[in-house]
């Protein structure tokens, strides 16, 4: 639909409705002003879209005109990285810098989010997903809506030890099925060690470790 209460936009009825009956409600902003706002950055940023756009038609016409001069021919790499650099698709490498989350969103700094698109079949960006998520897993639970926000389990600005129990329970039932231990369960484990290159985990009946030893790739710090 077109009207004046989506900014002059032409948006579909379904989403429409989804923004103002269910993403706005609690947010204190109106649907006439949120619509007046993506009506904004559509005028601010469409038109350099399309040059952006224009603009790699550009530079792929000419690496493929290049590739097709030389068609049969080995490639010298020296003379390709060049000819980017001529047009422009390689820049110089950016002076040493330095950069820090003051100032920047906690939706940005501290707060996990989802990896919108990771490919499986490229393994560079399955590996940059895992890296970016290493740090921890509680985090990733506790901060995301993995774990409903509701009722007891709200967040808060403050740390809510009911959810953050239902983190734990959470990662050790993920534990269990990845990485399961002979006879126990994460859950029931009080540390773990490291004991002839194999992981120890500590239960109060006894020691265990994992029913696939092969799945201990390493770690880092103390064994013990």
């Amino acid at each position: 639909m077109t009207n004046s209460a989506t900014g002059g936009l032409t948006v579909a009825p379904i989403l429409a409705a989804f923004v103002a009956d269910e993403a706005l409600p609690g947010t204190g902003i109106t649907p006439a002003a949120f619509w007046a706002g993506v009506a904004g950055l559509v005028a601010a940023f469409a038109p350099r879209n399309k040059a952006l756009l224009a603009r790699r038609d550009e530079l792929q016409a000419q690496i493929d005109a290049w590739h097709r001069a030389r068609a049969g021919q080995d490639i010298d790499h020296a003379e390709y990285l060049g000819f980017l650099a001529e047009i422009g698709y390689l820049l110089p490498p950016p002076a040493p810098f330095a950069a820090s989350t003051a100032h920047v969103d906690a939706e940005f700094a501290s707060i996990a989010g989802p990896q919108l698109v990771v490919p499986m079949s490229n393994a560079r960006y399955a590996l940059n997903a895992g890296n970016a998520r290493w740090g921890s897993l509680y985090d990733a639970l506790y901060g995301t809506d993995a774990i409903p926000g509701t009722g007891a389990a709200a967040r808060g600005r403050g740390y809510n030890p009911a959810r953050g129990a239902l983190v734990v329970a959470r990662a050790r039932a993920f534990l269990d099925d990845a990485f399961p231990l002979a006879g126990a369960s994460h859950a029931e484990v009080t540390g773990y060690s490291v004991i002839d290159g194999q992981l120890s985990a500590a239960t109060p009946g006894t020691d265990t470790g994992l029913a696939d030893p092969s799945q201990f790739a390493g770690y880092q710090g103390d064994a013990a």
